[in-house]
């Protein structure tokens, strides 16, 4: 953990050229979530918003993902606090990772509970290992989970899975989670799988993932019938782009799987 900052934002850059980012939780043995760890990640976010890689992997240091958030962040809130601090969350954490323009892949390692699998549920791809764990336990101390977990589970699992999952506390192992469709993939080695994955989506084409992911968007939002009136223009913006051509190209002169990408 640094001495000032409970995450750690490194950049690197694919065999392929291409610029990946990874936001890592930096304050073992636990990664809780007190005011400094919202914070840090807040400031995360707004320097990945003004400067989008191509891919972003969300990982933990330690032998948990993270252990919670630190209930002393509780204490005392007023109604006005509490309505403040949730919708600060909104704002600054979870809406920005989700309206990133590339895909965002999680990587889950171990016990993963409340704000870190809440986040989990804002990226894109979850990636799990065998001995991960999930819960929302927040009933613990009388909330419920309220950066968007709830809502988030239910698009994946389905709402009655989210209310099991909420009303029990109970945690869910990564096999179970999986089959609910909310873990994405299973590796004994989450880490070198994650990353394998992060730089695979960085190298292709990016611009296409960031179309997917409005198209998706607009679904969430409003169904089929408002995503299929979004995605002509979300889809036909693309023909403005470099790679689209290039891979046209590359696909009819030397065939499929060929094509490099520069995410212009």
């Amino acid at each position: 953990m640094s001495a000032t900052k409970p995450t750690r934002l490194q950049r690197s850059v694919t065999t392929g050229g291409a610029e990946v980012a990874t936001l890592t939780l930096a304050a073992p043995p636990l990664n809780l979530f007190d005011r400094a760890m919202f914070d840090a990640l807040a400031a995360d976010m707004a320097e990945l918003t003004a400067r989008p890689p191509r891919a972003l992997l969300i990982r933990a240091d330690g032998k948990v993902v993270s252990g919670g958030v630190d209930v002393h962040s509780f204490d005392g809130l007023t109604a006005e606090q509490g309505t403040q601090l949730w919708q600060d969350l909104f704002d600054r954490i979870g809406h920005p990772i989700e309206a990133l323009p590339c895909p965002v892949v999680f990587a889950a390692h171990a016990l993963t509970l409340t704000a870190a699998f809440e986040i989990a549920l804002a990226c894109d791809l979850i990636l799990a290992a065998p001995k991960a764990k999930f819960g929302l336990v927040e009933i613990v101390v009388g909330l419920t989970p309220s950066m968007g977990g709830p809502q988030r589970l239910a698009e994946r699992a389905g709402s009655g899975r989210a209310r099991e999952l909420v009303m029990t506390g109970d945690l869910y192992t990564a096999a179970t989670m999986r089959e609910w469709g909310v873990v994405n993939q299973i590796h004994d080695d989450v880490e070198t799988a994650a990353v394998a994955l992060t730089h695979r989506l960085a190298d292709g084409p990016t611009r296409a993932h960031a179309a997917t992911k409005r198209i998706v968007e607009a679904w969430r939002s409003g169904g089929v019938g408002h995503a299929d009136s979004v995605t002509p223009a979300v889809s036909g913006e693309l023909f403005d782009t470099e790679d689209l051509p290039r891979a046209v190209r590359s696909f009819l002169e030397v065939g499929p799987g060929k094509a490099a990408y520069s995410g212009c």
